[in-house]
């Protein structure tokens, strides 16, 4: 045993020298700009909170109504009394927002894409992934025991090579819609041909585009017009801009069911509490009516952007609420991380393997609830410690 707590010593020790060890820092206050983290006041740009919800009074009363009716926990998986009259109905209300015959309520994004994954490829199948795709969809690909394949980022022509190699009929196409780390958006509009003309399953995971794009927030197949038809598979999560927590699966009736019969992360999981669904249920319906949320996001992605070529500052190309600022080494991002925390604006480095080698970040995340001050203060603060 004396071994192997040397061994665990010694990663942890590997970690901190190449600048790759993480820590938490904790926060005494609700998700929103001005925040309380570590005892100090800072201006936060680390939340994923992109319409500014999950502190909203409407969804906090409505967690505190639902709670003193249902109680605090589900008690059970869906399948055994877990599922109340608030999940069937979060479920028809999401399935008609996104024009979708049926949607599946899971406990967790991570925990949606391991079942979609397992249940409709297992390990005789071929899963061809874009290689920033989140986490998530590369360990549903190896715990499913499919064969994974993954292609460059947003390569088609690569994707396309890689198709080529294997039958019609047996392939798994599946990508992030918006990529988390790096901002940009994924060409869906291709891989719905390449899909078609392969007879490949398409599944995207809309996480970081569902609320943000889109005319009423339906997310990256809204803005680019597609339907269940050309993507028959879509999953989503309420942890970002619905700022609640949880996720699904939505599509024809005939694959929910499927799924719900055969997706482990399901069948053999509690279910999220009623009073997170009541939340939740009324989140949806702020994102469909307030539309000035998602308008003032992206005028203030455009001010940012603009605020930071007009300073030097350089940027990834994304028109998502994802601003990532590229810094190059791990080393580097910590200590511009650590300079904009003394000054007082949070911003976290992004190091490997969340991102490849040699692109640590840091990745600013702007809500609706930040205002012009605010991104003033964040780019003289960039212009300082960025640009030397």
């Amino acid at each position: 045993m004396q071994r192997k707590w040397e061994a665990i010593q010694q990663n942890l020790m590997k970690r901190k020298d190449e600048a790759l060890f993480r820590e938490n820092k904790e926060a005494v206050s609700s998700q929103k700009p001005e925040r309380v983290v570590n005892g100090k006041e800072v201006l936060s740009f680390n939340s994923n909170d992109y319409l500014g919800l999950a502190g909203d009074v409407r969804l906090r009363e409505a967690m505190t109504k639902a709670a003193l009716k249902y109680g605090v926990g589900s008690g059970a998986s869906h399948l055994l009394g877990g599922h109340t009259d608030e999940h069937t109905a979060l479920e028809e209300e999401l399935a008609d927002f996104l024009e979708r015959d049926r949607v599946l309520l899971f406990s967790t994004g991570y925990m949606a894409n391991l079942g979609i994954i397992q249940a409709m490829v297992g390990r005789k199948g071929d899963v061809f992934a874009d290689r920033l795709n989140h986490a998530s969809l590369v360990d549903a690909g190896v715990l499913a025991r499919a064969k994974v394949h993954r292609y460059y980022h947003s390569d088609m022509q690569n994707l396309q090579q890689k198709l080529e190699q294997y039958d019609k009929g047996a392939s798994f196409v599946v990508s992030d819609g918006v990529f988390s780390m790096d901002g940009d958006v994924a060409n869906v509009s291709q891989l719905v041909a390449f899909a078609k003309n392969y007879e490949a399953w398409l599944m995207i995971d809309d996480a970081h585009g569902l609320g943000v794009l889109g005319e009423t927030g339906g997310g990256t197949l809204e803005q680019v017009s597609l339907s269940q038809e050309d993507v028959p598979i879509l999953m989503g999560t309420f942890g970002k801009a619905f700022g609640t927590f949880g996720a699904f699966v939505a599509g024809k009736t005939a694959l929910i069911e499927y799924i719900q019969q055969y997706a482990r992360s399901s069948i053999y999981t509690t279910a999220m509490p009623a009073a997170l669904v009541a939340a939740t249920r009324v989140s949806l319906d702020i994102v469909k009516k307030e539309h000035w949320r998602r308008e003032k996001l992206q005028w203030l992605i455009e001010s940012f952007r603009t605020g930071a070529a007009e300073r030097g500052i350089s940027l990834m190309v994304s028109n998502t609420p994802i601003q990532p600022v590229s810094v190059g080494s791990n080393q580097a991002a910590i200590e511009v991380s650590a300079e904009l925390w003394e000054k007082g604006v949070y911003v976290s480095p992004i190091r490997p393997p969340t991102v490849p080698e040699g692109t640590a970040r840091l990745r600013v995340a702007l809500s609706a609830l930040h205002e012009e001050s605010h991104i003033e203060q964040l780019l003289e603060c960039l212009e300082r410690s960025v640009v030397k």
